[in-house]
Order: C-alpha cells, then structure tokens, then sequence
C-alpha cells in the first residue's frame, strides 16, 4: 500500500524562502531517515512555490494553461513525502511522527492519501496496458 503525505501550504512557503530553521531541518532529515531504514521510503521532496507553475484546466473539450501564483493557499501542496508499507494503520504511524513541517511553534498541516494500484481496478486491456509501464519503469 503507498500513501502520499502531502504538506500544504502556507502563505509563507508560497513566498519561495527555504527554510532557515535548522531544526526543522534536523527534525525532516532524521524522520525520512528513518523511513529509509524501515524501507518504506519511495520519494519526497519539497515543491517550489506555485508562481512558478501553473495548471491546465480541462473545459467543454478545451485546455486552457493558467499561470500561477494562486490565491488559495490552503488548497496547495508544499511537499510531499511517499511511502509504502503493509496497512493503513502503518501509515497512520508514520505519518504521526511527521515532524511540524514549518518548525514546532508554526501553524500547519498535512494531509495523507492512500495512492490507487493496478490492483483496484478491474483487469482490462487498457489496466494491462498500464501494468507493462510500470514494470518496464521498475527494469530501467
């Protein structure tokens, strides 16, 4: 089971100032490697602020690309970390020992979502297809 622990974000981590807060540094290097070791560690990183991204909005069969920055901050990811261990309640462990991500005394939150597996859906061609991209992804 893989699960993403998203970090959202705040009005300060959209400014695009990296942290300065050793602590909070330490804090997020000792947790992830401790993931590592326990071996449910696949990714994480933190993500730059949404100024200098945008989205693609899907409408009447067009796309339109829109810039960002965008208002809502409350609905924007900051990083993420993505882990893969055996149960749910694993994860709900794990993601209990997350470190505050913007230091002890700073508002925050994340936000934890169990990812789909080729296994939850019905087997179709188009599910097999899928199948082959991600063993041919995990041989390269």
């Amino acid at each position: 089971m893989r699960f993403m622990i998203m970090v959202k974000a705040t009005a300060q981590s959209e400014t695009g100032q990296m942290p300065d807060d050793e602590t909070l540094m330490a804090a997020m290097a000792s947790y992830h490697e401790e993931l590592a070791k326990a071996g449910v560690l696949l990714d994480a990183t933190g993500l730059q602020p949404s100024s200098r991204g945008w989205r693609v909005r899907y409408a009447a069969g067009r796309r339109t690309v829109v810039d960002g920055p965008f208002a809502e901050t409350k609905e924007l990811i900051a990083g993420y970390t993505l882990i893969q261990v055996r149960s749910r309640e694993e994860a709900l462990e794990w993601s209990r020992r997350f470190p505050a991500p913007f230091g002890e005394r700073a508002d925050g939150e994340i936000e934890v979502r169990q990812l789909f597996e080729l296994e939850d859906f019905d087997e179709t061609p188009n599910v097999e297809r899928f199948r082959v991209l991600r063993d041919q992804s995990a041989t390269s």
